[in-house]
C-alpha cells in the first residue's frame, strides 16, 4: 500500500519545539482531542485532553474547555531506571502520525544511565469506531540484558488550563484489575468517569499491584524479561461524561460497563484498532483529496483534513468545532465564524451528517443569540462572536496587553455582527448542496428568519442620503474598529434579508403550517417584511461603478496608504508594528474583507469587479502575519483570475501554517479555519468546481507542476468523482461516466 502523503514523521526530537509538536501530533475522534504529549512526560510539557462540550467558568474569557484528567500516563522503568527522553541516551528516535489509520507511533532505542539498552515501540489511538475508547500499546525489547521491566499505567487528575484548575476529585477505586477515577467540574458540575486497565503479553513472570495515589490511580506491572524477547503492555481507557448519559446513569458505571464489554467479547487492543482503522477507511473514502506531482502539498492537505475530521462531532449536535479544534488552549475552545464559513463547506460536500451537526449547534444556541440581541437593544437574534455551550457571548471585553501592561478593550463581541449573516450563509448553502428539507423546515428556517429580524432592527435609515446604513461595526478585517458601512457587513446583511424572504416563500409554498407557526412566533408581520424589502433595495454598499472598486468602509480610501514592502523583512504582524491606532488609521488589512465578500457572493459579481478589487486590496493585506483565514481565500480568488502559480503561494502558506509553524503560534492549537479553507481552495479554486442545474462541473486551474487533482463531493445525495489532469476533465457520478 502506497503510504506517500499519509504520514507525518519526526526523526529528531527538539525540546525547543516541544509545544509545537504536541499540537502537530494531536489525535482525536470527534468526541475528544489529545495533544501529542509523551506518555512518560517531559519537563515543561503541556498535555491536554479536551472533550467537546465540557466547559467550566474561567476569569476574563468567561468559560473554557476544561483540560480533562490525563489518560496518557504510561511510565516504563528499566531495571529500576525511568525511561524519559531527557534521561539516559537516545540512540534512535522516530515519531509517526499515520493519517490514513489515525494512529500515532514512536520508536526509540534508549540506553539507561546504567547502560541497559532497549528498543521501545509505543502506539496509541483514540477510537473513531467507539468515541469512548482510548488505547496505548508499549512493546519493549531488552537488547543487552536480562532483568526487570516495570510499567505504570494510570489516570492523572492533577491537571489544569495554564494554571487554572477546573476539576474536583469525587472518588476513585480499583476493582477487577481496573482503576477508575471520578471527577467533576468545579462550576458547571459536569461529571467525568474514566476507567483504565493494563494487559501484559510476552512474560510469564508478571506481578501486578495498584498504587492508589489520591487523584492518580495507577496500575503497576513488574515483569521479568530476557534479552532479545519483546514484552507488550496494552493500556485501554474508557471515558464518559454526564453529557453523554441520561440523568439516571452514572459516569463510572458507564466506563466500567464498557470495559465489561471488552471482557465479554475479548475485544482488546488488536480488535479495537481494527475497528478504528475500518472507520477511518470509510471516512477517507469520502474525504480524501489526491494531488500528484507535489508530495509536500499532498501530505499537508491530508494532515489538515485529518485535523478537521478528528475535531468534527459525530454523535453530538450541541457542540461545534472550536477555532483551535480540540488541540490546544488557544481561544479557550470557543466557536467563531471560522466553523460556519470555512469548515462547514468541506463537511457539507463530504460528510453532510457532520455538517448538519455543526449547524444544529447554532439552532441549539439560538436562545443565547436572542438574549444577546435583547441585551444590545435589538430584535431577533445576534450570534455571539465567540460562543461556547449556551450561545451567550463569551468574547472577553478586556484582555492584558501584549507585554502584560494596561488592559486592552476587545470590541468584537459587541460590534462584529457579520457572524450572524455568516451562519445564515452556511445554512443556506448546506441546504442548496444537500436538499435537506427536513433540516431547513425544522431548524434552518427559524435561524435564518430570526436573525433577519435582527438585521431589520440593526439597519438605520439615513434620510439625507436616502439609504439604509449599518454603522459602528467591525468587518472581517479586524485591524479596523468602529467603522461605518463596512461593505462586507452591509452586503451580507442585504443578502441575508433577500434569503430570508426566499426561505419564507418556500415555507409558505411547501410547509404552510410551519410558515404560520414561525410567522406568529417571530412576529413576521407584513410591516416587518415590507421593511426588509425596503432595506434590500436601499442598502448602502460603497461600490463605484466607474472603477469597480468597493470601498471597504466609509472613509477607508482616505486612510494612510502604507507600502508593506517598506517593512520587509519582518517577523511580526503589521498590527504589532504599527500598534492599534496605527493600523486603524492605515490601509493595512489583517485579512480579506472586500475580497471575502467577492468570494462568498462570487455568483453576484463579475470578473472585472474581482480584478479591480484584487489589484487594490491584495497588496495591502498582511499575508504573512495577518489572519490565518486569509491565504486560502486569496488562493481561490487567484485561481478565479487565472493565476494558479500565485494561488499556489497563498495555498502553501495555509497548508503549512501548523506543520511548519509558519506564524509561530501553532503551540496554541490547530488553525481550523485555515484547514477548512484549504479544501475550498483545492475544490473551488484549483478544481474550479461550480454547481449548476445539471450538477457539479469543474474547470480546473492547476499549478504547472501538478499532474493530477482528484476529489469526491456529494451533491443532493449523489456522489460525484472528479479526476482532473492538465487539459483534460473526467467526471462521473457514483462510479459511472456522465456526459
Amino acid at each position: 500500500m502506497d503510504e506517500t502523503g499519509w504520514t507525518i514523521i519526526e526523526t529528531e526530537f527538539d525540546p525547543a519545539r516541544l509545544h509545537h509538536q504536541e499540537t502537530v501530533f494531536t489525535l482525536g475522534n470527534g468526541y475528544l482531542g489529545t495533544r501529542g504529549a509523551f506518555e512518560e512526560g517531559y519537563p515543561g510539557h503541556r498535555p491536554a485532553t479536551l472533550i467537546h462540550g465540557v466547559f467550566n467558568d474561567a476569569p476574563i474569557v468567561h468559560t473554557e474547555l476544561a483540560n480533562s484528567p490525563n489518560w496518557l500516563p504510561f511510565v516504563l522503568l528499566v531495571n529500576g531506571e525511568r525511561f524519559r527522553m531527557d534521561r539516559g541516551e537516545v540512540l534512535n528516535y522516530e515519531r509517526t502520525l499515520d493519517l490514513r489509520r489515525g494512529v500515532l507511533t514512536r520508536q526509540v532505542r534508549w540506553r539507561s544511565p546504567a547502560g541497559h539498552t532497549v528498543d521501545i515501540h509505543i502506539e496509541r489511538f483514540a477510537s473513531l469506531a467507539d468515541p469512548h475508547v482510548l488505547a496505548i500499546r508499549y512493546q519493549v525489547t531488552p537488547l543487552d540484558f536480562d532483568g526487570r521491566i516495570e510499567f505504570r499505567a494510570g489516570i492523572n487528575g492533577h491537571v489544569d488550563n495554564d494554571g487554572l484548575v477546573h476539576w474536583d476529585w469525587v472518588d476513585q477505586e480499583n476493582e477487577a484489575g481496573l482503576v477508575w477515577l471520578h471527577s467533576r467540574t468545579r462550576h458547571s458540575g459536569i461529571e467525568l468517569g474514566q476507567a483504565a486497565g493494563l494487559l501484559i503479553r510476552g512474560s510469564s513472570k508478571v506481578r501486578k499491584q495498584v498504587m492508589d495515589c489520591h487523584n492518580n490511580p495507577t496500575i503497576v506491572a513488574d515483569c521479568q524479561v530476557e534479552q532479545g524477547c519483546a514484552i507488550t503492555a496494552e493500556k485501554l481507557v474508557t471515558v464518559f461524561t454526564s453529557r453523554d448519559l441520561e440523568p439516571e446513569h452514572q459516569v463510572v458505571d458507564a466506563a466500567l460497563s464498557k470495559w465489561g464489554g471488552f471482557f465479554e467479547t475479548r475485544s482488546y487492543y488488536e480488535k479495537l484498532r481494527a475497528a478504528h482503522e475500518a472507520a477511518w477507511a470509510e471516512v477517507w473514502d469520502a474525504s480524501d483529496v489526491i494531488i500528484e506531482g507535489d508530495d509536500a502539498a499532498q501530505q499537508a492537505v491530508r494532515y489538515n483534513l485529518f485535523q478537521l475530521l478528528i475535531a468534527a462531532p459525530r454523535h453530538d449536535d450541541r457542540v461545534s468545532i472550536p477555532a483551535k479544534t480540540l488541540s490546544g488552549f488557544g481561544y479557550r475552545g470557543h466557536v467563531f465564524w471560522d466553523t460556519d464559513i470555512f469548515i462547514v463547506p468541506f463537511l457539507t460536500f463530504t460528510q453532510p451528517a457532520l455538517a448538519r451537526n455543526l449547524l444544529s449547534y447554532r439552532y441549539h444556541t439560538l436562545p443565547g443569540a436572542r438574549r444577546k440581541a435583547r441585551e444590545a437593544g435589538y430584535e431577533g437574534a445576534i450570534f455571539a462572536w465567540e460562543s461556547a455551550d449556551t450561545g451567550d457571548e463569551v468574547t472577553p471585553r478586556w484582555v492584558p496587553g501584549p507585554q502584560g501592561e494596561e488592559l486592552v478593550r476587545i470590541w468584537c463581541g459587541d460590534i462584529e455582527h457579520h457572524i450572524t449573516a455568516d451562519v445564515a450563509y452556511a445554512i443556506w448553502h448546506y441546504w442548496q448542496a444537500t436538499g435537506d428539507d427536513d433540516f431547513m423546515r425544522n431548524y434552518g428556517a427559524e435561524i435564518i428568519l430570526d436573525t433577519a429580524v435582527f438585521w431589520g432592527s440593526r439597519a438605520e435609515w439615513n434620510a439625507e442620503r436616502d439609504c439604509y446604513e449599518i454603522n459602528d461595526v467591525i468587518g472581517p478585517d479586524e485591524y479596523h474598529e468602529h467603522v461605518d458601512n463596512n461593505a462586507f457587513t452591509n452586503r451580507m446583511a442585504q443578502w441575508h434579508l433577500e434569503t430570508a424572504l426566499e426561505v419564507l416563500a418556500w415555507l409558505r409554498r411547501e410547509h404552510p403550517n410551519r410558515a404560520v407557526e414561525l410567522e406568529h412566533q417571530l412576529d413576521l408581520t407584513p410591516e416587518r417584511l415590507g421593511r426588509w424589502a425596503d432595506i434590500i433595495s436601499c442598502m448602502l454598499v460603497l461600490h463605484d461603478p466607474e472603477s469597480d472598486l468597493i470601498e471597504q468602509f466609509e472613509g477607508f480610501f482616505d486612510l494612510e496608504d502604507v507600502n508593506l514592502a517598506d517593512y520587509e523583512p519582518r517577523t511580526q504582524s503589521m498590527h504589532a508594528i504599527l500598534g492599534i491606532e496605527g493600523t486603524n488609521q492605515s490601509q493595512v488589512l489583517k485579512q480579506a474583507d472586500v475580497l471575502m465578500l467577492l468570494y462568498l457572493l462570487r455568483d453576484h459579481y463579475d470578473h472585472q469587479t474581482l480584478q479591480a478589487n484584487w489589484d487594490y486590496y491584495n497588496p495591502r493585506t498582511d499575508h504573512a502575519y495577518g489572519s490565518s483565514l486569509a491565504p486560502s481565500v486569496h488562493a481561490t480568488l487567484a485561481c478565479e483570475l487565472a493565476r494558479p502559480e500565485e494561488a499556489y503561494e497563498h495555498f502553501m502558506r495555509a497548508a503549512l501554517v501548523d506543520l511548519d509553524d509558519v506564524r509561530g503560534n501553532a503551540a496554541d492549537g490547530i488553525h481550523a479555519a485555515s484547514a477548512g479553507g484549504l479544501w475550498q481552495a483545492l475544490v473551488f479554486g484549483f478544481g474550479g468546481l461550480r454547481l449548476t442545474n445539471a450538477g457539479p462541473v469543474a474547470n480546473p486551474r492547476l499549478p504547472s507542476h501538478w499532474t493530477r487533482l482528484q476529489f469526491r463531493i456529494q451533491h443532493k445525495g449523489q456522489w460525484y468523482d472528479f479526476d482532473l489532469v492538465p487539459d483534460r476533465l473526467a467526471a462521473w457520478r457514483a462510479g459511472e461516466a456522465q456526459s
